[in-house]
């Protein structure tokens, strides 16, 4: 939102007047050059311009009353500070124009450097840099002049003019060519003052006009060229992947240019106070003498150690030492610094808080509690789950040229490398031989659980994050690459073809589930030791792993400070067993539908397509054995923790023939004069059953109402099972969830029966059931207060409360049109990833209110895919819920979440 403009309000802050917590207003590179500046270290002189200021630009066109006046006024007294006038022919000052977000947006908005210079002042700069006791005095102070007029020139051209930047690059390699060099340092101060024309010739013929020679015209343009840049393309781009408010707006910093390009005596660099690539503590960043700073960015010359500066210039690398622990100790944190030599003198032009490796994240807050620079709460809160679930998936080991043949969506992180195969059936048959498969599709459906299983990682060339594959592969913690549309997939043949390349069943690709990257061959994996250490096989007390020590005392920290417990969503004892070891409290969804796919399916067709009472009879009685041995199962995992069974809720399309192609091999047998009519009864049922919308018909609640004996079957069957469980000496705590209810009476009819039973089969045994629903309707949510009259528990389905919300078809929207919301800046994210809180977190709130008003001691929990994504994990925080129920492999991310979200609001340390 822009700014009030006010004639008397306050754009513009001396360094001096700021402070790093102030990033609001000053930007984060302001505020810590204001911050640096008030601690005394060794900053140039500058002012800078608030994000208010940018922010009333953009929203008027124009700058806003009261702007210049004050830039002058703090202009004048830059130039007195600094005995110079800004591009005084005799002795100018110049000063760079930088910008500077709230946020690190590295190299997306603009800077120009040496701003003031002209073809008078040009002169008056040599004469400076020729001064006495300078290295540059003899011959070269003419050439750092030139260079630094055909540096502005350049940068003021590309940045404020739009003068292509490639034409500038022409004349410097054509003036390198004329020279037999390639080494901009051979070119002298005639070379360069050749380009300078040149350059000037350039930007004439693009703008129509001379370059400017008034410094302060030089000025205004480039403050408005940053202002601008906020919402050029690659900076809207860059926000929206790292999630930046558009709103925020760009400061600007006019600062007094110190040179790194004067001569073998300066130079610059960057440095980190420890490696943001480990967290290891030492001296890490890079040195160029010679050179200003976008020489570093450029990569024209290749720099050296930060280490080596100390035989370069000994005085100034132990000030930058003695600057870099003082810095840390300040900010409590990894610093990030840019600083630059001029004839000796070190300056500090930067510091912020540095960006690290999800590694580096844990074991430097580890360290910082260590040295008692932070408490655990503070580390818990400087680590996140995106960064533990990084940490968990094994990863590539790139140490050769891997080069990718096609690149899809990332969408369930890790790598894995294996043989391809194209069917279930033949990912689970060598998988059974111990070999590793790349299960291929187009994209996959419920028939391609087994094969997922057994393989080692999914590749599809349809399909997004929130597809089949996508989907179940998190909840398995499967490496998955969907969406590679580059790839041909040819299932019939056994092959695919990419980039003229035909790949066959049989050959070995590799899938990277964090880039979405895929490589021909196998490329070398490195095992995840965090996901070692949650499964049990490293002590992190015993062993000499920093990270591992680190995750595991934030881990407990975390542990004892959430309120949310954390719940799984699994089907089988397998999964329930890996969910415990990653410290699951339970599970807050067992999926019934998925028990009745392979060979049970022929059973559920049977069930859904009976006529006659008697068939139906003969189905569920065949089916409630298998059920009952499949909740001994998990009951026996999860013993003395509760388990949320929903009763079975299929699209009935996954469990019939589909339509079309039954009725082409029925026609196909016609014509051969065969017998069909066991088909042709086969077709006239699915044709009376088919669904145009699948996903809103014939499911859930409405399956087990229309088909007698189906919910009741199963209520026994989980009945059954606890009662054995407890006989057996154990402790089982199922909880019924009904699925898909959108009113209180069809809750109450399922209810009624399922009492009778639970009372019939439980009788002294001890077992308590529980009865509830799972909130995915929105009339549910709307009429949370009448369906909490008969029901124990709330469990939100987040993925059809998200579908029917937003009137998304989960499986089509992504493909068709989420990319064109996301770039024009619709969604930030899809709201299938993370929730909605404006409107489906709103429905959610409303059913915890009126479901809790109704019935105080309503159990409350979340089992969608938002269970285990850390922003949602806030938010069912903040309202209130038990639970949070995800995939086994999302268990650790939840539970930290769950304790991160306590730390950040103050909230109550225990449960």
């Amino acid at each position: 939102m822009a700014a009030q403009e006010t004639v008397d309000q306050k754009y513009v802050y001396d360094f001096s007047e700021g402070n790093k917590d102030l990033k609001d207003l000053l930007g984060g590179k302001g505020a810590n050059l204001a911050e640096m500046t008030n601690l005394g270290l060794p900053v140039p002189p500058g002012f800078t311009i608030t994000t208010e200021a940018c922010q009333a630009y953009l929203a008027t066109g124009r700058e806003p009353d009261g702007l210049a006046g004050q830039i002058e006024a703090h202009l004048e007294s830059l130039e007195r500070a600094m005995g110079k006038r800004l591009g005084d022919p005799q002795d100018p000052l110049l000063v760079s124009v930088r910008s500077g977000a709230k946020f690190s947006m590295p190299g997306m908005m603009e800077t120009v450097l040496n701003v003031g210079l002209n073809d008078q002042s040009v002169q008056g700069l040599a004469r400076q840099a020729s001064g006495e006791g300078s290295q540059a005095a003899s011959g070269g102070a003419d050439r750092f002049a030139w260079d630094s007029y055909r540096r502005l020139i350049q940068m003021f051209g590309k940045t404020v003019c739009e003068v292509p930047g490639e034409e500038f690059e022409h004349a410097l390699d054509e003036a390198k060519r004329a020279k037999g060099t390639q080494n901009d340092l051979d070119l002298d101060a005639d070379d360069l003052r050749g380009l300078v024309g040149a350059y000037k010739k350039i930007f004439l013929k693009h703008t129509g006009r001379e370059f400017p020679q008034q410094p302060r015209e030089q000025l205004d343009l480039a403050i408005r060229a940053v202002f601008e840049s906020w919402n050029a393309e690659r900076a809207v781009l860059y926000r929206r992947q790292e999630r930046i408010p558009a709103d925020l707006g760009t400061a600007v910093n006019v600062v007094t240019m110190v040179f790194g390009n004067l001569g073998p005596d300066s130079g610059t660099g960057v440095a980190f106070t420890r490696d943001p690539a480990s967290g290891a503590q030492g001296i890490y960043g890079d040195y160029l003498a010679n050179a200003q700073g976008e020489d570093v960015v450029a990569g024209i010359r290749n720099t050296v150690p930060l280490q080596e500066l100390e035989q370069l210039d000994k005085t100034s690398y132990d000030e930058l030492l003695g600057i870099m622990a003082r810095l840390e100790e300040h900010y409590k944190d990894l610093c990030d610094i840019e600083f630059t030599i001029e004839r000796g003198k070190l300056w500090m032009l930067q510091t912020r808080v540095g960006k690290r490796t999800a590694a580096a994240a844990f074991v430097i807050a580890g360290q910082l509690v260590d040295e008692g620079l932070i408490d655990l709460d503070e580390a818990l809160h400087r680590v996140n789950g995106a960064q533990l679930a990084q940490l968990m998936f094994p990863r590539f080991q790139l140490d050769h040229e891997f080069q990718p043949v096609a690149k899809g969506i990332g969408a369930s992180p890790g790598a894995a490398s294996g043989t391809v195969v194209f069917t279930s059936a033949r990912a689970v048959e060598l998988a059974a031989e111990g070999k590793s498969v790349i299960l291929v599709r187009r994209e996959t459906n419920p028939d391609d659980l087994n094969g997922m299983i057994a393989a080692k990682g999914i590749l599809t060339s349809r399909g997004g994050k929130t597809s089949h594959a996508a989907v179940v592969a998190r909840g398995m913690g499967k490496t998955c690459v969907s969406g590679a549309d580059e790839i041909e997939v040819n299932v019939p043949a056994k092959r695919f073809t990419v980039a003229g390349q035909t790949v066959n069943e049989g050959d070995v690709v590799s899938i990277d589930g964090t880039t979405g990257k895929v490589y021909l061959g196998e490329v070398p994996v490195m095992p995840s030791e965090v996901v070692q250490y949650f499964e049990g096989s490293l002590d992190p007390e015993h062993i000499d792993n920093a990270l591992v020590r680190a995750v595991h005392r934030i881990m407990t920290h975390a542990d004892g400070k959430r309120r949310l417990a954390v719940r799984t969503n699994a089907d089988t004892g397998a999964d329930a067993a890996r969910a415990r070891r990653f410290g699951a409290e339970g599970i807050g969804l067992c999926r019934t539908e998925h028990m009745f796919l392979g060979d049970r399916r022929e059973l559920v067709e049977r069930l859904i397509l009976a006529r006659a009472e008697g068939e139906r009879e003969a189905a569920l009685a065949a089916l409630l054995p298998l059920q009952r041995a499949d909740f001994e199962e998990i009951f026996r995992e999860m013993d003395g923790l509760p388990v949320t069974v929903r009763l079975i809720d299929p699209p009935l399309h996954e469990f019939l023939p589909p339509l079309e192609q039954l009725a082409v091999n029925v026609a196909v047998a016609q014509e051969r004069g065969e017998d069909v009519a066991k088909e042709e009864a086969l077709l006239a049922a699915v044709r009376r059953m088919h669904e145009e919308n699948p996903m809103l018909g014939l499911r859930g609640v409405r399956l087990g109402l229309v088909i007698p004996g189906l919910f009741a079957m199963q209520v026994r069957a989980i009945a059954e099972a606890a009662v054995s469980c407890a006989r057996g000496g154990g402790v089982a705590k199922p909880e019924i969830m009904v699925p898909l209810v959108g009113a209180v009476q069809e809750l109450e009819t399922v209810r009624a029966e399922a009492e009778k039973i639970i009372a019939e089969v439980v009788g002294d045994s001890g077992v308590e059931v529980l009865i509830g629903t799972m909130i995915e309707v929105p009339r549910a949510a709307l009429t949370a207060g009448q369906i909490a009259e008969a029901a124990e528990f709330f469990s939100f389905g987040t993925n059809d409360l998200t579908q029917m919300a937003w009137g998304f078809s989960r499986d089509d929207v992504e493909g068709a049109f989420f990319w064109r919301y996301l770039e024009l800046g619709i969604f930030g994210i899809s709201p299938f990833e993370s929730i909605d809180r404006d409107g489906v977190g709103r429905l959610v709130r409303i059913a915890a209110e009126e479901g809790r008003a109704a019935r105080p001691g309503l159990k409350l929990g979340i089992c969608g895919e938002h269970g285990g994504d850390p922003d949602s994990v806030h938010f069912f925080h903040e309202v209130g819920l038990d639970y949070v129920s995800c995939s086994p492999f999302r268990v650790p991310v939840a539970r930290l979440e769950a304790g991160r979200a306590v730390v950040e609001t103050g909230g109550s340390d225990s449960r």
